[in-house]
């Protein structure tokens, strides 16, 4: 019986060895075809591109401060991320995590600096809940507009980028503006320091909520109910309907939570790196989480190492720049090559030689498409 079994076993560790590589091939190629490219770029501005590549390591991994650093540029990554990951297995494109992220972020600093006597153990938790559930209420917004209307996701999520970020660029410079004599700029005042999350050796707090979170999102899409009807309904809504699925429910509770990672994104960055609200600080999180979540392959887990590379790159443009004399936008050029080549996997595909199954055209054109 053990002779028999043991092909069979050899036969499944294949199977999974083969799984995996389809799920890390495209990410990683397209990876290095955009540092190919980048090396390139590098060649003819000049620089050298060993020395540029060394010096972005080294501000990005070279010291406890650095490393410190890639995990506090990759912690609202991951919660974008899985925002944006989240709506799209309900079949749903969330561009909007950008606003939900900054309401988040107003809303945990408004509770950070005007709450006082309360002890860590509490203001730090109900910070970050309240300033996720703002985000949730502004993500069921456009899930409720497409349900009862049939408004595009994509439109209203869009459109209400714009209304957030007016509406935290009025509250910053107006009612919850920082009234120091000394303040001139548009902010919130500073945070209590019981609303601070602390940071254990260089490992920050908001990043391990992080990881929390991404198990919590595989958990939930996996292995309840909830996740199933989500999935269902990003696969074929109309089938969901008729196996008796409310979908309309579902799809507002989906950008719900969509928007509430958001808003835990923003919170976590108010409360951990910022410990203020401050327009500009909070810019393009929401947005870089699309490309996140692309990179990952839409995977809960497979978000984490995206965002770590794309806080990585951001982490290390400062010493890319002293070191090698190389504008630090170079990464935003190799991050666009990488967002690129995933999107377009098609060409990743052919080169690797790698054929794409049925069931994962239909995913993705339902995705895009839906």
């Amino acid at each position: 019986m053990t002779t028999a079994s043991a092909p069979g076993n050899r036969g499944n560790g294949a199977r999974w060895l083969r799984q995996i590589w389809r799920g890390i091939s495209v990410p990683l190629v397209a990876v290095l075809l955009a540092g190919l490219i980048g090396a390139v770029l590098l060649q003819i501005s000049g620089a050298n591109p060993l020395q540029a590549y060394g010096a972005l390591f080294k501000g990005a991994f070279g010291s406890p401060e650095a490393i410190q650093r890639t995990l506090e540029k990759a912690t609202p990554l991951i919660f974008s991320g899985l925002a944006v990951a989240f709506a799209f297995k309900a079949g749903l494109f969330n561009i909007g995590a950008q606003g939900q992220l900054l309401i988040g972020a107003i809303v945990a600093a408004f509770v950070g600096f005007s709450i006082e006597g309360l002890p860590a153990i509490i203001h730090a938790p109900l910070a970050l809940l309240i300033g996720g559930l703002a985000g949730a209420l502004y993500g069921a917004i456009p899930g409720a507009l497409k349900t009862y209307t049939g408004a595009h996701e994509v439109i209203v999520t869009i459109m209400l980028n714009y209304i957030a970020i007016n509406i935290t660029d009025y509250l910053a410079d107006g009612p919850w503006k920082d009234p120091s004599p000394t303040n001139i700029v548009a902010r919130t005042p500073r945070i209590m320091p019981s609303a601070e999350l602390p940071i254990f050796g260089n490992i920050p707090l908001g990043f391990i909520f992080a990881l929390v979170a991404a198990v919590v999102v595989w958990w939930v899409l996996y292995r309840t109910t909830l996740g199933y009807e989500i999935r269902t309904v990003g696969l074929n809504s109309s089938a969901a309907q008729y196996a008796g699925i409310r979908v309309a429910r579902t799809i507002i509770l989906a950008m719900a939570i969509s928007g509430f990672l958001a808003g835990l994104g923003g919170a976590v960055e108010t409360q951990g790196i910022v410990f203020r609200y401050q327009p500009g600080f909070n810019a393009g999180l929401g947005f870089d989480g699309i490309t996140t979540a692309l990179l990952g392959k839409t995977s809960p887990f497979g978000v984490i190492p995206a965002a770590l590379l794309l806080g990585a790159m951001r982490a290390g443009a400062s010493q890319m720049q002293f070191d090698a004399g190389v504008a630090k936008e170079i990464t935003d050029v190799i991050t666009a090559f990488i967002l690129f080549f995933v999107a377009a996997d098609v060409i990743v595909k052919w080169l690797i030689r790698q054929r794409e199954s049925d069931d994962e055209q239909v995913v993705l054109s339902k995705g895009w498409g839906g």
